[in-house]
């Protein structure tokens, strides 16, 4: 997502279609179904990787006057080649995950290993074979990389471990551009990629918020907390039922963002009762491997950029040669016929990654760029730290360093439940259990993954009644994660 100082945003979006020669009726031939899903790591799950094709094409909408994709991959490219030192955090995370890349049928999964083991915190790993596909995508563009060499090792790596995708799915793939969605809340507009992706969800827990008096309750209070939680079921529910591909199936997205359908789902919540239903409401009635970054240049233009492999290393299968793993996006797929989100051949999934942005509602002027990584945690983050700046007037990084919270319905004993970071006093899980929430706390250590991990850079401390530093770009990186937030400029460019 793309836009600048004084202009709306702009979407490159990079979500891949299905194969063309898979449908739910070969994959109930094989045993899979709604009772009997796909494993997340099956080859089935590989749609058509589209994040090489964003590059080319967000480079070449914005920015290709003032440098090449080539110039853009060559530090990518030194490090491959010589090798980093892997951080804590991603080396934590490697370990967990190693074990897709042992799988059988993974010929090259050692390439992401040493010596058949993740790396270490601290140890050097290089990728030769990454380096060689970033030379062939810097050297002939998208070319480089949905034909020849890594095309036919992306199709040989899922075909042979029983996919179906082929080289036309991938020669066919073309990146959209998109209109992004927005709604208004007091006075900030909130950008967000529209479904197929659940940006949405974001957005439709803002509009139901602002029938609150959110400061009233105080930060992470126990009304906060509930009233929050209570609010982000129902717009969860309402974005893993309708979130789905608008080129293959209709998504009421305007009525979704209605006001009205936001103060009708609000007379539903009971401030001192925790709900467990996880029932899609009706707008007609009314009349865990991301990575995420966010730059702002000294002109003021902003990106909001997210990939991702999905799970861990997604289905952890890697071509020969080509030094990364493949997502597993059509995990995101329903295997019911009956739901908009169902498996359809060249259909996109319902997908996890939303980058954003927020502008000032009556000027359009950009007041930051931000995004907060992790699976479903994304929009909950996103709807967090906005209000951490926006009703407590917490600059980015306190915005992105407080203690948050997490709700999941889990379909095995079809309830809610909801994780407290470690940071949150014993009185408020107390509290908050009463009131019949399912109460996981506290999530410590590497656990605290569940939370996601976020960076925002922010237009001065417009979030304050009264700004006095509107020409100074603010910036934060979140402590749960490896990033940090940099700085770059002369003086003479900067003032």
């Amino acid at each position: 997502m793309c836009g600048n100082q004084s202009t709306t945003c702009y979407t490159n979006w990079h979500s891949g279609r299905c194969s063309r020669a898979l449908n739910l009726e070969l994959l109930k031939q094989q045993g899979f179904d709604e009772v009997n899903p796909l494993p997340s790591t099956h080859a089935h799950n590989v749609t058509v990787p589209g994040a090489a094709a964003a590059w080319v094409d967000t480079v070449s909408l914005f920015g290709s006057k003032k440098v090449s994709l080539e110039e853009i991959l060559q530090p990518a490219i030194g490090l491959a080649e010589s090798g980093f030192p892997v951080s804590e955090v991603s080396a934590y995370l490697w370990s967990t995950a190693a074990q897709k890349l042992r799988s059988p049928g993974n010929k090259f999964g050692a390439d992401l290993l040493i010596s058949g083991q993740p790396p270490q915190h601290g140890q050097l790993f290089r990728n030769p074979s990454l380096a060689n596909t970033f030379k062939a995508l810097s050297k002939h563009g998208k070319k480089g990389f949905y034909e020849g060499r890594i095309a036919e090792a992306i199709v040989q790596v899922v075909q042979s471990n029983g996919g179906l995708l082929d080289l036309t799915d991938l020669s066919s793939h073309m990146t959209e551009e998109v209109e992004p969605i927005n709604t208004l809340y007091k006075g900030v507009k909130v950008w967000e990629i529209p479904p197929n992706s659940q940006g949405i969800t974001a957005l439709m827990a803002l509009n139901m918020l602002e029938n609150y008096s959110i400061r009233e309750w105080g930060h992470n209070s126990s009304d906060y907390v509930h009233t929050v939680t209570e609010i982000l079921k129902r717009s969860i529910a309402d974005c893993q039922w309708y979130c789905a591909d608008r080129a293959v199936v209709p998504v009421p997205t305007e009525e979704l963002l209605s006001k009205a359908y936001s103060t009708k789902q609000v007379k539903q919540i009971n401030m001192e009762r925790a709900s467990q239903s996880n029932n899609h409401g009706n707008p007609f009635e009314t009349g865990s491997d991301t990575v995420y970054f966010t730059v702002v240049d000294v002109h003021g233009n902003a990106c909001s950029f997210i990939n991702s492999n999905y799970n861990d290393f997604g289905t952890g299968l890697v071509p020969e040669g080509c030094g990364f793993p493949l997502q597993n996006r059509g995990y995101g797929f329903s295997l019911s016929s009956a739901h908009p989100n169902s498996l359809a051949p060249g259909k996109r999934p319902f997908h996890t990654i939303i980058p954003a942005m927020a502008t000032n509602a009556e000027t359009e002027d950009l007041l930051c760029s931000f995004g907060v990584m992790g699976g479903f945690m994304q929009p909950q983050g996103h709807v967090q730290v906005l209000l951490n700046m926006v009703e407590f007037e917490m600059n980015p990084q306190q915005a992105l360093d407080v203690p948050r919270f997490y709700v999941e319905y889990i379909k095995k004993d079809q309830k809610w439940h909801l994780y407290l970071e470690d940071g949150f006093p014993e009185n408020i899980a107390e509290d908050l259990k009463t009131r019949g929430h399912l109460v996981h706390w506290p999530i410590t250590g590497h656990d605290r993954k569940l939370f996601g991990r976020g960076q925002i850079i922010t237009k001065g401390d417009w979030w304050r009644s009264s700004s006095d530093i509107s020409k100074v770009w603010w910036a934060g990186s979140d402590p749960r994660g490896d990033g940090c937030a940099l700085g770059y400029c002369s003086v003479k460019d900067c003032y």
